[in-house]
Formats: structure tokens, sequence, C-alpha cells
């Protein structure tokens, strides 16, 4: 109702993250979520983000494909391609590596955190309520924080 920031996330996705640490230019992200598993943590409004904004049985996944890696070191620019709904914009993420320790049952790890933001309608996601006190009852604007973590295959 445009009065609070609402968080929510995806509990069930798959990627794939494969970085030359010589050629930063050239890795490459693609990551499923299952629409579905899109959780505020109220039910009510999980119901309405899954059947009336998302469509989910129409719709079952949002994937991201990375189009460009840019930067250096720790920090990077992540640009690619958002499909939501059948519909596909470009989104790009601001990336930061966090760590990079060696597990001595997995091997070695990187950690990751990005942001980025859209705008919901691009994605024909239009669906909005006029509210009697003014206003609408849904921000345009989609915030993205993802944290991710790796582990180098063998």
């Amino acid at each position: 109702m445009m009065i609070s920031t609402v968080r929510g996330r995806f509990g069930e996705f798959e990627g794939t993250i494969i970085v030359d640490e010589d050629d930063l230019a050239s890795a490459n992200v693609e990551v499923t979520m299952k629409a579905a598993s899109l959780d505020s943590g109220v039910e009510l409004r999980d119901h309405f983000l899954h059947d009336d904004l998302l469509h989910v049985q129409r719709y079952p996944a949002v994937t991201f494909r990375s189009t460009r890696v840019e930067g250096s070191g720790d920090r990077l620019t992540v640009t690619g391609n958002l499909t939501i709904r059948d519909v596909t914009r470009p989104i790009t993420l601001d990336v930061k590596r966090e760590r990079k320790p060696k597990d001595a049952q997995a091997g070695t790890r990187s950690a990751f955190s990005a942001r980025g933001k859209f705008d919901r309608r691009e994605f024909g996601l239009t669906w909005n309520a006029a509210l009697e006190m003014g206003g609408v009852m849904v921000g345009d604007e989609i915030k993205v924080e993802i944290s991710a973590e790796a582990v180098l295959a063998k």
C-alpha cells in the first residue's frame, strides 16, 4: 500500500556462474527461479502475487541470463536479460565479490552480493488500485538484492 517496503524471496531456484579469474569479462551467469516459490511472508499477498500478477500456472519461471560483465577485482557490473511472464528486458546489477575462502569439504567458494532495480510495468506487471487516501496500492519500482555463494566445480 505504498506505506512500507514489502520484501520477498524466491525459495526455489537454480543457477550457474562460469568465471575465469583471469578474464572476468567472459563470465556467464544464468539463474532460473520458480515463480510459485516467491514468498513475501503473507499468504494472502502471495496468492495475489502468484495468481494475479505473475500468473505462475502459465509462466512458471523467472529467468536471468547475463549478457555483459564489466569491472575488475571485487566490483563488477553485470548486465543481463531478465524474463518475467515471457517479457524480456535488460537489467544491470552492481555486484560485489565478498570473499573467496577455501573450504576443506567443498573446495574454493566465492560469495557475491548484487543490487539492481527495474520498473515492473516494463514486464507487463501493471495491476494496481487507487487508495481512498490518495496514491496507489503497489509501487512501480522493484529493488533486487541478491546474496549468493558459489563453489568451484571440480
